[in-house]
């Protein structure tokens, strides 16, 4: 007998996902400016510059903006990344990078624009680990807020 070979999709693990959403909420607190439009919030990590402006403010969600300012090299292109935080929820989601369109939960592979599979979850895994080395290397003016039980 003959076996017909079936591809299967992509398929994210949701709970993995939301963890490290959760994860990245509790950091980018951490680094955030005060949140009115148009604050910002700039960070020195290594050579680069980053700038951390919040775009707006609604009652469940803010919209911030991550921009490389000051390049580390030449063959290193400056990013910038938007991300949204859902208070409500407390996770913080990439939703575009480089000026790109939203960012599909999975991408067919291969395609036109060479997207990985898994490509939101990538850039929330690097949003991860810039937090961490922002908050572990970078010269980053904490929030501390003792009196709601932020710490």
């Amino acid at each position: 007998m003959s076996e017909v070979a079936t591809r299967q999709g992509y398929i994210q693990s949701l709970p993995k996902y939301i963890t490290l959403c959760e994860r990245n909420y509790l950091r980018v607190l951490k680094v955030l400016p005060p949140e009115e439009p148009g604050a910002q919030r700039t960070i020195e990590l290594a050579n680069a510059h980053y700038d951390i402006v919040v775009d707006g403010c609604a009652k469940y969600t803010t919209d911030i903006t991550i921009r490389q300012t000051v390049s580390i090299s030449d063959f290193l292109p400056e990013f910038q990344l938007s991300v949204r935080l859902y208070h409500d929820a407390k996770v913080a989601e990439v939703i575009h990078h480089d000026f790109h369109q939203r960012i599909k939960p999975s991408y067919g592979y291969p395609n036109p624009s060479m997207h990985q599979k898994d490509e939101k979850y990538q850039l929330n895994a690097f949003l991860a680990d810039w937090l961490m080395a922002c908050l572990e290397s970078g010269r980053v003016p904490l929030n501390w807020d003792v009196n709601n039980g932020m710490v």
